[in-house]
């Protein structure tokens, strides 16, 4: 009986080690996260599983999980950038995670003009380019791709859509200030995003979970769980270990 309690002791010990182990990893190190919608296609598919950098822009109430640890701000803060591609805490629905990139800085005049990006009164460059056949968004005639260069000359693909007339209100936003201590952020499939040129609106810096920083796995959602012999068809091998600019 003595020998029997000791092997379950043994046993709760080292699971309760391994999910203390698994807490501080995912609060401070690197967090997963899954992409359950189109918004930044085609950096991001539906079906990629990437990791995020906690580390980066430092630790906030958010940074934990369920909100345990009860502070205001950040500590060990660093600086977002532009083009960063970042997971956050939406405003106002803080259960909620997004994941979008980085357009505005405290204090930028952010203005969108029948599509195209300008901040603090400069066009964001645009160059027409051409998708991978294999990229499902390059499958519809009515998307537009483009390469978009921001004020650091960080260069990523957005994608528009010439006969899509009802976004209007993402199209088109009248200049926005955007307040100290918060950040602005929009979709790289820029007609079928949610983010701060509608509801989102600029998010607190006290939002942010950190920085996407690479694929460890993607699917294309043709195979179920138990489908084992479907696997090989729809893992996109490609992706997996694919840095996100």
């Amino acid at each position: 009986m003595e020998k029997k309690s000791s092997s379950w002791l043994e046993f709760a010990k080292t699971i309760f080690w391994a999910v203390v182990i698994a807490v501080v990893f995912r609060s401070f190190l690197l967090e997963p996260f899954s992409i359950p919608s189109g918004s930044m296609i085609p950096t991001l598919r539906v079906g990629d599983y990437l990791f995020v950098s906690k580390y980066s822009y430092g630790y906030s109430r958010y940074s934990f999980p369920f909100a345990i640890v009860p502070f205001d701000g950040r500590i060990w803060r660093g600086e977002p950038e532009y083009g960063d591609v970042v997971v956050f805490r939406r405003p106002g629905n803080e259960s909620v995670d997004f994941i979008k990139r980085l357009v505005g800085k405290p204090g930028d005049r952010i203005e969108v003009v029948d599509s195209v990006l300008f901040i603090n009164g400069v066009e964001a460059q645009r160059q027409p380019v051409s998708l991978d056949p294999e990229d499902p968004a390059g499958q519809d005639p009515r998307v537009m791709p483009f390469t978009e260069t921001l004020p650091n000359g960080v260069e990523y693909l957005v994608l528009e859509r010439s006969l899509d007339i009802a976004n209007s209100r993402a199209d088109n936003m009248p200049e926005q200030v955007v307040p100290m201590g918060h950040y602005f952020f929009m979709g790289d499939n820029r007609d079928r995003s949610n983010d701060s040129r509608i509801d989102v609106g600029p998010v607190p810096e006290r939002n942010l979970i950190g920085r996407a920083e690479f694929l460890f796995f993607s699917h294309n959602g043709t195979a179920r769980f138990w489908q084992v012999w479907k696997w090989p068809f729809a893992i996109r091998f490609s992706r997996i270990g694919m840095g996100i600019d």
